[in-house]
């Protein structure tokens, strides 16, 4: 493994972050997310058209850039240094790589060319508080999460002119102005229960949706209501959707990861300027033991996360037949282990780098006008969508098999 970055990855981030500087300062991002959209469609646009992050991650096949997932998580941690609002992580994150893996080939020519470009975004629709249960983040993801008929979620039932919709969906990122909902549905009955993913257009009949008030301003949430809602099968009957959550999961956490640390150590940056300005006893806080102590304590933390979500991503992004290290089966069994607990540890940097930030910060650090708060909001956020710190790391260590392997050397002691 060669640590470090090549020539075109390091562009990548040094794009990103510049236009970022320029279009996305805390009033920019303040301003985005109070819009109806709930972000900056010049701002989406010149994401797209410069810089092509819609498709960083999908095949020129298809309009894309060709790279992998290492290069879409460097471009969400410039993302997540600025909180900027925008729908890449709902539409190249969670929905574009489900339509490549499931979708029929004249689904995957007409769609992914347009998120690639900009034009269309996308998002996936999961029943109840269930996304990261269903991403296989927090625990395995082939029960009846989905629900259906009385146990609520959504009801997916045959009709004459194909599938219709029956439920309810909360916590929908971006779901309320996306213009395709991946939507995932109970179908089958109590006969052969099953659950499958549905495309459902914008404008359709019955479909009903509407923003949320969430906790972090720069991700917005939708409530999506379908209401007998004709929609489009992704792919096939026979398809494996539980696995290709997973594996969207594993990528979904190491970009996640990414993103976190990139906010995290934001947030430290900005509290280290301001404890060198802010005077006391006629001289800058910074310059007291005890402050130098708390934040070179987040900093080793921060550093950490971020190394393992380096690591989680290019785990991600590995291509076994490429690099003839690993197997296929053991790469994935690998990357969900990592991703999650890079997932666990970059929320827990972000949250404690952003805790630290406001405390430090003194008075004004508690005030609404300060975007420290905003900082805080995204690690809560993140673990309320994506599940908490514990769990992660709970379901990666019972994967991993750590707990049945102690439990053999203390039998064999």
């Amino acid at each position: 493994m060669d640590a470090r970055f090549t020539a075109e990855q390091d562009e990548i981030r040094r794009t990103v972050r510049e236009l970022l500087l320029k279009r996305c300062g805390p009033e920019e991002v303040r301003a985005a997310a109070g819009t109806g959209a709930g972000y900056d469609p010049a701002l989406w646009s010149a994401l797209a058209e410069q810089l092509g992050l819609p498709g960083l991650a999908l095949p020129e096949a298809y309009g894309g850039v060709g790279c992998a997932v290492t290069e879409l998580a460097l471009a969400c941690e410039e993302s997540g240094r600025a909180l900027a609002p925008t729908p890449l992580l709902a539409t190249a994150v969670l929905a574009a790589p489900l339509l490549l893996a499931l979708g029929t080939e004249t689904q995957r020519a007409e769609l992914l060319p347009r998120i690639a470009a900009g034009a269309l975004t996308a998002a996936l629709a999961v029943p109840g508080t269930a996304l990261s249960l269903a991403l296989g983040l927090i625990g395995g993801n082939r029960g009846n999460w989905a629900g259906g008929g009385r146990a609520g979620g959504v009801q997916a039932r045959r009709a004459e002119d194909g599938w219709r919709l029956y439920g309810q969906v909360e916590q929908v990122l971006d779901g309320h102005s996306a213009g395709l909902l991946v939507v995932a549905a109970h179908a089958g009955g109590f006969a052969r229960p099953r659950t499958l993913l549905f495309l459902v257009r914008e404008g359709a009949a019955g479909l009903v949706r509407a923003r949320q008030t969430s906790l972090d301003v720069t991700r917005s949430q939708a409530w999506v209501q379908l209401r007998d809602v004709p929609a489009e099968l992704l792919g096939d009957e026979h398809v494996d959707v539980a696995d290709a959550l997973t594996a969207t999961g594993d990528a979904a956490a190491a970009v996640l990861a990414t993103e976190a640390a990139g906010a995290a150590d934001r947030a430290l940056e900005r509290t280290v300027d301001h404890v060198r300005q802010r005077e006391q006893f006629g001289r800058p806080i910074g310059s007291f033991q005890a402050v130098k102590h708390r934040l070179a304590d987040v900093y080793v933390q921060v550093q950490a996360a971020r190394s393992a979500a380096y690591y989680a991503a290019w785990a991600a992004g590995t291509d076994p037949e490429r690099t003839g290290q690993v197997g296929q089966a053991e790469r994935t069994e690998r990357t969900e282990r990592v991703g999650g607990l890079a997932l666990a540890q970059a929320l827990e940097a972000l949250r404690t780098a952003a805790a630290e930030g406001i405390q430090l910060h003194g008075g004004i650090g508690f005030t609404w006008e300060h975007e420290a708060h905003l900082y805080f909001k995204r690690a809560t956020g993140d673990e309320l969508l994506f599940g908490p710190v514990h769990r992660l790391r709970a379901y990666a260590a019972e994967r991993s098999g750590i707990f049945a392997l102690a439990g053999s050397e203390e039998v064999a002691v």
